[in-house]
């Protein structure tokens, strides 16, 4: 069976590592929004080009360049089982011409997942992360209980390997997150107009898809169950 996702959540919800996790679950291809635009600039493509003369001057895109260059990633090869497109839309116009545009080609959608998280919470767990130098696949983080450094002397160390730990410096760039978080969180001009256009359309009498809204405040594997748990019902 194809299956065709669209997932929201902002930047430290876990979402990256859901999609991750839904992609080997249902062997479907995990569709990042900004990874089409760098393919299409880096391989000269005609909508590359076009793209790449806004992106010059500092300018958005236009949704009538980028959903093309969407579809058109979508409709290869390797998503002929399914596709998880995460990044996109971003709001409420881009819903609407999204939605519009898939039906046009035929696509349909089979779930909408939104990992909901107080923007409080997800702004500490971006500015909580923490790196081992020598292995960054150890999980750390001072803001969530399961996953917290040890303290030794003093000083905090990684709790899988007591290895030394440090930042990334983008994860402690404060304006930098606020203003993808404004974006994210915005009712009327931001993602969540987007979202919540899919919402409202899953409660028709005969929805389209299904519409999913996930709590992002456990830990990873409590939050796939409950994702799973909703996906097979």
């Amino acid at each position: 069976m194809e299956m065709n996702i669209l997932l929201f959540g902002p930047n430290g919800s876990g979402k990256g590592t859901q999609g991750a996790i839904l992609q080997q679950q249902f062997n479907i291809r995990h569709i990042e929004s900004g990874v089409i635009f760098r393919d299409n600039i880096s391989k000269n493509t005609e909508l590359g080009k076009r793209a790449k003369q806004y992106i010059e001057k500092g300018e958005l895109v236009p949704d009538h360049i980028t959903i093309p260059m969407i579809l058109d990633r979508l409709k290869e090869g390797d998503c002929a089982k399914g596709w998880l497109l995460d990044g996109f839309p971003r709001n409420l116009n881009q819903a609407q011409k999204l939605d519009e545009a898939l039906k046009k080609e035929g696509m349909k959608l089979t779930y909408v997942i939104e990992i909901v998280l107080e923007r409080q919470i997800s702004k500490n767990r971006i500015m909580g992360r923490r790196l081992c130098i020598k292995d960054n696949n150890h999980p750390n983080n001072v803001f969530i209980e399961a996953i917290k450094p040890l303290s030794q002397e003093g000083r905090i160390v990684c709790r899988v390997c007591g290895g030394e730990l440090k930042t990334r410096s983008d994860d402690q760039d404060e304006i930098a997150i606020d203003q993808r978080h404004a974006i994210y969180y915005d009712k009327v001009n931001g993602t969540l107009a987007a979202v919540n256009y899919f919402k409202d359309k899953a409660k028709d009498a005969a929805p389209e898809f299904k519409f999913i809204g996930i709590d992002g405040k456990p830990g990873v594997k409590e939050v796939s169950k409950d994702l799973f748990e909703k996906l097979k019902k």
